[in-house]
């Protein structure tokens, strides 16, 4: 099927919202003006994205797809990744490009700051959703959790006044599940450099997503039958460090890369 033009998919998205919604004249209007803005912009930008997406997909399936048949014939028949990751969304830190992890091997959440929140059916379903797939379904044998330097969502964190009103829609209230690492590390490094304060953070509040991971019954119940690894991290782009630790919280230095 041809691939829908910029300007029709437009168009058409208008009419969507406009017929199904059943919106009034006021927002028909509003979504009219704003797809007029959009179909304003320069269409150079859409088209090199487009063009980065497809020239992507062909160096994957040629340099990687075809030369390993077998690889993704088995996948396409099931998954048995050894690893569940949570990782931040910075476009810096991927996994799976830090790790080596090929196809298969990871299933891997990402989101802001790397946070997992403890365990609360009504809340953060998505990520509650996406840590019992693998473990309870796909019977994952490690948990790792990496943070990493200059992480935006961590500095948020440490910014934060207790009675400003929030800057965000969104970010604040989520990075919020990290306070008890903000609390440690105010309380034991006051004296140190805001920067400082951020790096022991990122690490600290790796802690607290391992401690959370332990509010969920199903994690908990195969660690204490040690059927389930949990594993903190942080990974440094500016010095090219990873250190790695064990569940009691102790951070010891895995290796590092010059």
């Amino acid at each position: 099927m041809a691939m829908e033009s910029y300007e029709d998919a437009l168009k058409r998205l208008g009419e969507l919202l406009s017929k199904k919604l059943d919106l009034g004249e006021l927002a028909v209007a509003k979504i009219k003006k704003l797809t007029d803005e959009l179909e304003e912009n320069d269409s150079n930008k859409s088209s090199d994205a487009v063009e980065r997406i497809k020239s992507g997909f062909i160096h994957f399936k040629t340099r990687k797809y075809q030369k390993r048949p077998g690889l993704y014939s088995a996948l396409a028949k099931s998954q048995s990744p050894k690893f569940l990751v949570f990782a931040c969304s910075d476009s810096r830190v991927s996994p799976s490009h830090i790790l080596n992890f090929q196809p298969g091997e990871a299933f891997i959440v990402r989101n802001i700051a790397n946070m997992v929140p403890p365990f609360d059916k009504n809340q953060h379903s998505g990520v509650g959703a996406a840590l019992e797939y693998p473990v309870t379904h796909l019977n994952v044998e490690n948990i790792l959790v990496i943070g990493h330097s200059r992480c935006g969502g961590i500095k948020g964190l440490m910014s934060m006044e207790d009675d400003s009103a929030p800057k965000s829609v969104f970010i604040e209230n989520w990075v919020q599940i990290g306070t008890p690492a903000k609390n440690r590390v105010k309380e034991d490094f006051s004296d140190l450099s805001f920067d400082d304060q951020c790096n022991y953070c990122e690490k600290e509040a790796v802690n607290v997503s391992l401690g959370n991971l332990l509010s969920y019954p199903f994690v908990r119940e195969r660690v204490m039958k040690n059927k389930l690894a949990i594993r903190g991290a942080h990974y440094d782009f500016v010095n090219g460090t990873f250190d790695l630790w064990e569940l009691d919280f102790k951070t010891t230095p895995a290796f590092a890369l010059s």
